[in-house]
């Protein structure tokens, strides 16, 4: 006789690390997988990041031979407000290394966020956001090995940018200590951006948003340390609120002071552990910040509409940053003067045109910095029109009755129209802030956005530019972010590195004008706006000839 049972089958056993919340099963093989996906660009970058450095101190090397020139340069450098908002200070005048790398310590160090704000971003809410991370938390993988395995990468990644940094520089004849002071600084602030933008991966609902809060952090932390530069003390308090601070305040090549190195050690395990945290209370896909829900009743009427409302929120975020921004840097230019307290110092301000004229440098400076800082704006907005093409979104868009050409140019209008807001506002908190101070903000409100504006055909270029590779080689036009970078370097290192002429008028950011306390070439601000014409002109060619690639 045949017994049947009558208990229901048992159901499959649960993969490994799945009754776990915060299992970390499986991060091995996630590490492999995106170090292989980063096999070709992250070395890339490594050893460009260390190449700089280098360079910086050997061509210092041969324009200042002599203690004496490099004690006049340190205190050119720390006689000018502009310069030590930018850069920050130096502490040892007669330092080679201190004086090679003014540019790198606390520049450099932001430089270095941004790259591993990207990086991790990149491999958290952006692998959630695409949805290949649902397919992988389905096998064996714990929850928290995703998040585990970027910060590990991270670690990794500025491990080795540490190392090739200091041995670069001890290459080039720099003292050994200071040489590691240094290489551990950029390591540390890589370490601490890739905790901050795990952080912000979990907050964010997008990938979009959460790069924009992570860089929404490089940028704070670096007005911080600038305001901090610029305010009594030495440094000011602001400076140690400062991740970026803390790289400049180990003081490679002038004095290494070692403790500081556990700051930033110990804040990006805090924001590693928050991250964990974080990352445990929210589900798959979500994002501690709530999202909005829309109205009953849609009310988009066309494809500009639509790419208005993908894109405001990250307009949104740069409005407030560059608002924030701009009235930090602005309540710092009617300081500048004090920094001159000795004869020489005095001399050294005449120079420049008296305390208007350093005024006027300052203000010009961070107009400059902030007009390349937006161009950033109007280049990921282009870029978003690669995710939407590739996401599918496009082509269901085109099948309706959307036409490519209304399609893109919505996307180009928020780039060019947006950047272009963002500019304004910054420059107009700078002269309210700066106004304000000065007992004239109506005036100074009004001079600064003129100067603001001055930065923009520039910034047009650049989108131009991203937009004429979308068009024709839409699977490179992330490149263009490496091609920014360049402009960025040639402005700030060309001459140094004995760049030719040619190559730094390469940039459009060469020709922006010097304002206020320069001269404003009306000629040249026409060629950048023909130029960008021309450049969307060819992209818009380009975009309605060839086909939608995924």
């Amino acid at each position: 006789m045949t017994v049947t049972s009558s208990a229901p089958p048992r159901a499959p056993a649960s993969p490994p690390g799945a009754q776990r919340d915060g299992s970390l099963r499986g991060t091995g093989a996630l590490l492999r997988l995106a170090l292989r996906r980063d096999r070709i660009l992250l070395p890339v970058w490594l050893l460009g990041f260390a190449a700089i450095p280098l360079f910086s101190a050997a061509a210092t090397r041969d324009l200042y031979p002599t203690e004496q020139s490099l004690a006049a340069a340190a205190e050119a450098v720390n006689a000018t407000a502009a310069l030590v908002a930018l850069y920050g200070k130096i502490y040892v005048a007669t330092s080679l290394g201190a004086v090679s790398l003014i540019k790198m310590t606390a520049f450099g160090a932001a430089l270095v966020a941004v790259l591993f704000t990207f990086l991790t971003v990149r491999h958290t809410r952006a692998e959630e956001e695409s949805g290949r991370l649902e397919l992988v938390a389905a096998g064996a993988v714990g929850r928290a090995a995703p998040l585990w395995a970027a910060v590990v990468e991270g670690v990794l990644a500025a491990t080795a940018l540490a190392a090739l940094t200091t041995a670069g520089l001890i290459a080039v004849g720099l003292p050994t200590a200071g040489s590691v002071a240094f290489g551990l600084g950029w390591g540390c602030s890589a370490v601490a951006f890739t905790a901050i933008a795990a952080v912000a991966a979990q907050v964010a609902t997008s990938a979009r948003a959460a790069l924009g809060l992570g860089l929404l952090a490089v940028g704070a932390a670096y007005a911080l340390r600038a305001v901090g530069d610029l305010a009594a003390g030495d440094p000011g308090v602001l400076s140690w609120l400062s991740p970026i601070g803390w790289s400049q305040q180990i003081r490679p090549f002038a004095g290494d002071r070692w403790g500081v190195l556990l700051i930033p050690v110990v804040g990006a395990v805090a924001m590693t552990a928050l991250a964990f945290v974080l990352r445990a209370h929210r589900d798959l896909g979500s994002g501690l910040l709530p999202e909005r829900p829309g109205p009953p009743v849609g009310h988009i009427a066309g494809t500009p509409t639509l790419a208005w409302r993908l894109l405001r929120g990250s307009w949104e975020v740069w409005i407030v940053a560059a608002a924030a921004m701009g009235a930090l840097l602005g309540s710092a230019a009617h300081n500048v003067s004090g920094f001159f307290d000795s004869p020489e110092m005095a001399r050294y301000l005449v120079m420049l045109g008296g305390e208007q004229g350093l005024t006027d440098a300052f203000l010009a400076a961070e107009v400059t910095l902030m007009g390349v800082i937006v161009a950033a704006f109007g280049i990921a907005t282009v870029i978003r029109l690669r995710t939407e093409e590739s996401a599918g979104h496009a082509e269901l868009l085109l099948g309706g009755g959307a036409t490519r050409l209304r399609w893109a140019a919505s996307f180009l209008t928020v780039a060019l129209l947006g950047s272009a807001a963002i500019a304004v506002v910054a420059g107009a908190a700078i002269g309210v802030s700066h106004g304000l101070a000065v007992g004239d903000p109506a005036f100074q409100m009004v001079r600064m956005t003129g100067a603001a504006l001055a930065q923009v055909p520039a910034m047009w270029v650049m989108v131009g530019l991203t937009f004429v590779v979308f068009a024709w080689v839409p699977r490179a036009v992330s490149l263009v972010w490496g091609l920014y970078v360049v402009f960025i370097l040639l402005g700030e290192f060309g001459e140094l590195w004995g760049v030719p002429d040619w190559a730094l008028d390469v940039s459009p950011f060469s020709h922006s004008p010097t304002v206020p306390g320069g001269d404003v070439s009306a000629v040249t601000l026409v060629l950048l706006l023909a130029v960008a014409a021309v450049l969307v002109a060819v992209g818009l060619l380009g975009w309605r000839r060839r086909d939608l690639h995924p």
